[in-house]
């Protein structure tokens, strides 16, 4: 797709570049074959809509085309997976959520703060708001820091409970996780040197050498392009990286010309460091999710009623956090909310 223009303001933040030297140095999934954990009526009759018919989730499954609305309706309804994470004991009993800590103002720990920096940014205040709707206390979180190519593992061997991790939605993980509803819209964008002639994605990439996280949307992105011969000629895609922050460092190190990430993070980015910029227009147009088990359907749909009021709560909510967080780097918030949410629908 070469749609969802995504316009970044690169306000510069002194300092800390070497801050990031320092940091990195140191849905099928939501569609849930089968459904056998369906916890309202057997029909979906009941105000959460419990029962997606396996019909519909097996022709989803052919016609993945807006992974974004492969996700359940929202409910506040109990089940099995919320069950467990309140039957946890004492100092156990919170919700573990796998994040990243590198990635500023999204998930990333301020070494100016002093004494033991607590992770904060957008993705952190969603993890709280979550928690507190499940277990009464916003702070009832155990953070987990894990790589990029670690999320669905981490899921899947039971790890965390969910992964909110500036995590993209797509058809492929689809297969391996559920996801929640989106709650925010980015896309696949170049990063390089303020004084590179690289322009964006285009013929400027030629020859040059790209920066990627490995697992990552933008590594499969490229490798996909390549395959359909539309990747610049002699691009160089062998620099992968366990974090994105690391493609950074890879860039200020000059051992890559370029990095493709998502523009979101890519903004962040170039705020930490302002020798470098953003290079042209997004090319896609992605959604960040919560990742979370595939048959986790009650905490799905519990995040997706979170995510619904996070959005509408107009004093603390999704706009309290972008302003927050993301308001410097991004330049307008229109252009990074998720769409209206849109349902399996069910029978």
């Amino acid at each position: 797709m070469r749609a969802g223009r995504l316009r970044t303001g690169l306000k510069g933040w002194g300092g800390v570049g070497a801050m990031a030297l320092a940091c990195a140095l140191a849905v099928l999934a939501a569609l849930l074959l089968p459904m056998v954990h369906s916890h309202g009526g057997g029909d979906g009759s009941d105000d959460g809509g419990h029962g997606v018919a396996h019909g519909s989730q097996a022709r989803a499954a052919q016609e993945c085309t807006d992974p974004e609305k492969q996700t359940l309706a929202p409910s506040g309804d109990d089940g099995p997976t919320i069950d467990e994470i309140r039957s946890r004991e004492g100092e156990k009993r919170k919700l573990i959520v796998g994040v990243d800590q590198n990635s500023y103002r999204w998930g990333y720990r301020d070494p100016n703060s002093g004494g033991d920096a607590e992770l904060e940014g957008f993705d952190i205040d969603l993890a709280h708001r979550i928690a507190e709707d499940i277990l009464g206390d916003a702070d009832a979180v155990q953070f987990k820091a894990i790589p990029t190519d670690q999320r669905i593992p981490a899921i899947q061997d039971g790890r965390v409970d969910m992964v909110v991790r500036t995590m993209t939605i797509n058809c492929d993980r689809l297969e391996d996780v559920a996801f929640s509803a989106p709650y925010f819209r980015t896309g696949q964008q170049v990063l390089a040197p303020k004084s590179s002639k690289i322009t964006g994605y285009d013929g400027t990439l030629a020859g040059k050498e790209i920066c990627t996280a490995a697992g990552s949307t933008a590594l499969s992105t490229l490798e996909q392009d390549r395959a359909d011969g539309t990747l610049p000629d002699g691009v160089d895609l062998r620099t992968t990286v366990p974090n994105q922050l690391d493609c950074l460092v890879r860039l200020q190190l000059g051992e890559v010309d370029a990095v493709v990430t998502d523009g979101a993070l890519a903004a962040s980015q170039a705020a930490q460091d302002p020798t470098v910029e953003l290079k042209g227009d997004a090319f896609t147009t992605e959604y960040y999710g919560v990742a979370m088990k595939k048959d986790a359907d009650d905490l799905v749909r519990r995040v997706n009623r979170v995510l619904e009021q996070w959005r509408a709560d107009r004093a603390g909510g999704w706009q309290h956090s972008y302003d927050r967080w993301l308001s410097e780097t991004m330049d307008d918030a229109a252009k990074s909310l998720p769409p209206t949410p849109q349902y399996l629908r069910e029978s």
